[in-house]
C-alpha cells in the first residue's frame, strides 16, 4: 500500500498574486498577472493591485493562523519581488526581507513554512521575450531557485517548484483564458510544458547538489488534476477516454518526472496520429526531450504534491483536427447532475474522485520510486454575496473530501482569482475588499476546519462537529461587525504585532491544563441595586454616591453603577 502524507499536517495556503498586493512596492516588478489586470482582462476590470494587502499585513495573516491552529501554511513565492527583471542581476533585498519576515513569523509561532517557487505569476520581463516558450527560461529558473533555497533554506525545508503548471500550459498560452493571454494551443502549450519540465528538473539537481546535505530538505512539485471517471464503465472504449483524459493533464508532468523522463506513450501516440490525419491543419506539436534530458527530468521529485479540486465523466469521441486537449485526445467530458455544484462553472463536488485519484497515482507513478503524496490543494468557491460569511456547502465539501483522505489543504482567505477577479471566493476568511484595511473576518468554514484541527479529525461522531458550527453561528448577533471578532480587533492585533520576542512569549499558545476553570465575574455594589430593599442597610458606596457630583453623568449607583 502507498503512503498517502495527507493526514499528519492540518494546513492552509495562499497565492502570491492573489493576496500580496503590493504590486509596485519593495523593487517589485510588474507580472504577468499585474499586465493581465491593468489591461482590464479581469472580472470587472479588477487588478491585483492590493489585492488582501499580505504585503503589509504579515503578523496579521500569521495571527489568523494561529486562530486556526494549523501547524502547515503553504504560500508562493513572488519571483519578480525577488527578481523584479526576473534575473539575479536584479535582486530586491526588501522583496527577499519580506519572505524573511513571513518566515521567521511562521516559525516563532509553530508554523512549519511550505514554499512554492513558481505559482503563474511570471515577471513581465521575462514574458517580453516569449515567457515559458522561451529556452532562456529554464537558466533563469534555475537561477531564481538557487537564491530561493540559499537565502530561505535554512528555514523552509519543504518546496515545491511548481503548483498547477497544467493550468500555466493549458490557460496561460492554450486558451489564453490566463494570464499572459497567449491562445495557441498548437505549439506553444506544449513548448511551455517542455521548458517547466526542464526548469523543475534544474531546481531539484541544484537542491540536491547544493543544498540538501546541509539543509536537509524536500522538493516536489504540486500537480493538478481531476479524476476521470469512464461515462460508462462496461464500455471500453470510454475506459480508454478517461485515462486518455488524465494522460493529457496529470501524466503530461507526472510521467517524465516520475516514470521514464519522457511523456506517456499514450500522449504520444494519440498526437502522432493526429498529426497524420490532419496532415493540412497540425493541432499538436510535441516537443522531444533528447536522451540527457531525459535522465537528467527522472526522478527529480522527492514527493509528488496534488491539487485536486473535482472529478468528470468522460466518453469516447472523435475531436477531429481541433486544437487543445478534448479535440486531439477524442473525448468529452461530462458531470454527474446529482454532483454539488459550486460557484465555479468547472468545480463539482465528487470527493470518491480524490480516493480514486491518490490510488491510480499510487499505481501509475509511484509503485517503484514510492516517494509521498502530499495534498497540495483543494478548496471550492462560493459567489460573492450579501451572505458572505455563511458558507455551509464549504463546509460539506470540506467534510467529504476530508472524509476520503483525512485533510485537505484550504485557502486562509479570499482572493483575487485570475480572471474571476474577486467574483469568487475560496477562503476560510472573507476578506472586504471595498474597504482599504482589507478586514479578514472567519466564514462558518474557519470554525469548522479551527475544531477539526482541535480534534485532529471529527471525533466519535463525525456529524457532531458541524451541528456545533451551526450552533455557535446561529446565536452569534447577525449584526456583528467585522471589527468585534478576533481577526479585525485593531487593539488585539496590532499590540500583538508590535510585541517583542519575549514579550510573545509571556503569551499562552496552545491548550490549558484538564480541569482549567474558565469564568467571568461581577461585583454586588456594580450590579446589584435595591440598595434599600428587603432591610439591605447603606455601604460607603450608597453613602458616597449619593452627594452630588460624586459620581459625573450620574446622580447615584442606586440601579448599580
Amino acid at each position: 500500500m502507498h503512503l498517502f502524507i495527507c493526514f499528519t499536517k492540518w494546513a492552509t495556503s495562499s497565492e502570491s498574486f492573489k493576496v500580496e498586493g503590493g504590486w509596485s512596492e519593495g523593487g517589485k516588478g510588474e507580472t504577468i498577472w499585474d499586465r493581465f489586470g491593468h489591461q482590464d482582462l479581469a472580472f470587472e476590470n479588477q487588478t491585483a493591485d492590493l489585492a488582501c494587502d499580505s504585503f503589509h499585513k504579515v503578523d496579521y495573516d500569521v495571527y489568523l493562523l494561529r486562530g486556526l491552529h494549523v501547524n502547515t501554511y503553504q504560500f508562493s513565492i513572488s519571483w519578480a519581488r525577488i527578481f523584479p527583471s526576473g534575473h539575479r542581476g536584479s535582486q530586491s533585498e526588501k522583496g527577499a526581507l519580506y519572505y524573511d519576515k513571513l518566515i521567521n513569523a511562521l516559525i516563532e509561532s509553530g508554523i512549519q513554512p511550505v514554499a512554492t517557487l513558481y505559482h503563474w505569476d511570471l515577471p513581465q520581463a521575462l514574458q517580453n521575450y516569449g515567457g515559458w516558450t522561451n529556452t532562456s527560461i529554464v537558466e533563469a529558473f534555475k537561477d531564481y531557485a538557487d537564491f530561493c533555497f540559499s537565502r530561505f533554506g535554512d528555514r523552509v525545508k519543504t518546496w515545491n517548484t511548481f503548483s498547477s503548471p497544467w493550468v500555466v500550459s493549458h490557460a496561460g498560452y492554450g486558451t489564453g483564458e490566463h494570464a499572459p493571454g497567449i491562445k495557441d494551443y498548437v505549439v506553444a502549450s506544449y513548448q511551455v510544458t517542455h521548458n517547466m519540465l526542464k526548469s523543475h528538473a534544474e531546481a531539484w539537481h541544484v537542491y540536491n547538489d547544493k543544498y540538501r546535505m546541509k539543509q536537509g530538505g524536500k522538493v516536489g512539485i504540486a500537480l493538478n488534476s481531476d479524476w476521470a471517471e469512464p461515462m460508462n464503465a462496461s464500455r471500453p472504449e470510454d475506459i480508454a477516454a478517461a485515462d486518455r483524459y488524465l494522460q493529457f493533464m496529470l501524466g503530461w508532468f507526472a510521467h517524465p518526472i516520475f516514470v521514464d523522463g519522457d511523456y506517456p506513450a499514450t500522449l504520444k501516440t494519440q498526437i502522432e496520429e493526429k498529426r497524420r490525419v490532419c496532415p493540412s491543419s497540425e493541432p499538436a506539436r510535441l516537443p522531444v526531450f533528447t536522451p540527457e534530458e531525459r535522465k537528467r527530468i527522472h526522478g527529480t521529485a522527492d514527493f509528488l504534491g496534488l491539487n485536486h479540486y473535482t472529478s468528470r465523466l468522460v466518453s469516447n469521441s472523435n475531436g477531429g483536427c481541433t486544437p487543445g486537449p478534448q479535440g486531439v485526445g477524442d473525448f468529452q467530458t461530462h458531470v454527474d447532475p446529482s454532483w454539488s455544484s459550486t460557484a465555479s462553472d468547472w468545480i463539482y463536488s465528487a470527493p470518491w474522485g480524490l480516493r480514486r485519484l491518490l490510488n491510480y497515482i499510487s499505481t501509475e507513478y509511484l509503485n517503484v520510486s514510492k516517494v509521498p503524496i502530499h495534498i497540495t490543494g483543494n478548496g471550492m468557491p462560493t459567489e460573492y454575496s450579501g451572505n458572505t460569511l455563511s458558507d455551509t456547502s464549504r463546509i460539506e465539501y470540506m467534510r467529504s473530501y476530508i472524509n476520503e483522505c483525512a485533510i485537505v489543504l484550504q485557502s486562509l482567505m479570499d482572493g483575487f482569482e485570475g480572471k474571476q477577479g474577486y467574483s469568487e471566493r475560496f477562503g476560510l476568511h472573507y476578506v472586504d475588499f471595498s474597504d482599504a484595511d482589507r478586514p479578514r473576518t472567519p466564514k462558518q468554514s474557519a470554525y469548522f476546519y479551527s475544531q477539526v484541527i482541535k480534534q485532529n479529525g471529527f471525533g466519535s461522531h463525525k456529524g457532531d462537529v458541524f451541528k456545533g458550527v451551526e450552533m455557535q453561528l446561529t446565536h452569534r448577533p447577525a449584526a456583528l461587525s467585522p471589527s468585534e471578532v478576533p481577526s479585525k480587533s485593531k487593539v488585539v492585533w496590532e499590540k500583538f504585532s508590535h510585541q517583542s520576542k519575549f514579550q510573545r512569549k509571556l503569551y499562552h499558545y496552545g491548550t490549558f491544563p484538564q480541569g482549567f476553570s474558565w469564568g467571568v465575574s461581577s461585583s454586588a455594589y456594580q450590579i446589584e441595586g435595591g440598595w434599600n430593599a428587603d432591610g439591605k442597610g447603606p455601604s460607603v458606596w450608597d453613602t458616597f454616591t449619593q452627594k452630588p457630583g460624586s459620581i459625573p453623568g450620574k446622580p447615584n449607583g442606586n440601579c448599580g453603577l
